[in-house]
């Protein structure tokens, strides 16, 4: 990665990536996958490669608040189940970085985006009006439906930090409550995000410029994590996924052309 290129952002591209770790506070202890519209951003503003290493370090800031926010609501059976199928999907996520250049991340990026968003709708349409079963994630079926989710949740979170779709429609389909869904993902996503470190150092996306630059950006999840915690049981859930996803959309198709 060059990071010369970070330190000739004008102040609107700063300004938008500093809006972006806002959000990233805010899904992390309200709407988790609203993320995706950060994504997006540092992928617009930043070289779609680079922009995946500085946005790791604030998704880690923000993992952090979730977890001092609902640590005492986390499933670890969950997440020890989980936990095997991600790490294949780190790995495979890493080989594919050390093989594509910029312009096909990009291109990837936005393809996993417009995916999440499919992925989101269809979720949400699906479950509409049924409960979910939470002893369902205990049959072969759902071991098998774990490791699936879990290895595309590790590709898509090394590959472009959007895993969080991904987990959010497993959990959801799990039969996770609120306060269950924010504390099984906040250690779900500080654990696999902590353990992606040495691989973005190792691919040269995280370097001390990089870090400096996650520095200023981290100081906007405070209040981004701050809101949220103050929203989660005020906030309109189902206006805003549709605003989420139509965000998301509108990214993907920028990142696409």
């Amino acid at each position: 990665m060059n990071t010369t290129t970070l330190w000739h952002i004008t102040g609107w591209e700063f300004a938008a990536l500093a809006f972006a770790a806002l959000l990233v506070g805010f899904s992390k202890t309200a709407v988790s996958g609203a993320n995706t519209v950060s994504l997006a951003i540092f992928a617009a503003v930043l070289p779609a490669r680079a922009s995946t290493g500085v946005l790791l370090p604030v998704l880690i800031a923000g993992d952090v608040f979730a977890v001092l926010t609902y640590r005492r609501h986390a499933h670890w059976p969950t997440l020890l189940r989980l936990f095997p199928a991600v790490a294949a999907g780190v790995v495979a996520g890493t080989l594919y970085l050390m093989r594509a250049d910029d312009a096909i991340v990009r291109t990837s990026i936005g393809a996993i985006l417009l995916l999440m968003a499919a992925v989101t709708v269809w979720r949400r349409r699906r479950s509409a009006g049924t409960e979910p079963d939470p002893d369902a994630v205990t049959t072969r079926a759902g071991r098998v439906k774990a490791r699936s989710y879990g290895v595309l949740g590790g590709f898509t979170t090394m590959v472009a930090n959007a895993g969080g779709p991904v987990m959010s429609m497993y959990l959801l389909s799990a039969g996770f409550r609120k306060l269950g869904f924010l504390g099984t993902s906040a250690f779900f996503f500080l654990i696999v995000n902590l353990s992606k470190v040495p691989f973005s150092v190792g691919l040269g996306l995280i370097d001390g410029r990089s870090l400096l630059l996650d520095a200023a950006l981290a100081l906007f999840v405070v209040p981004g994590a701050l809101l949220g915690t103050w929203a989660v049981s005020r906030i309109n859930q189902r206006l805003f996924e549709r605003l989420v996803i139509a965000a998301t959309v509108v990214g993907a198709v920028q990142l696409l052309r």
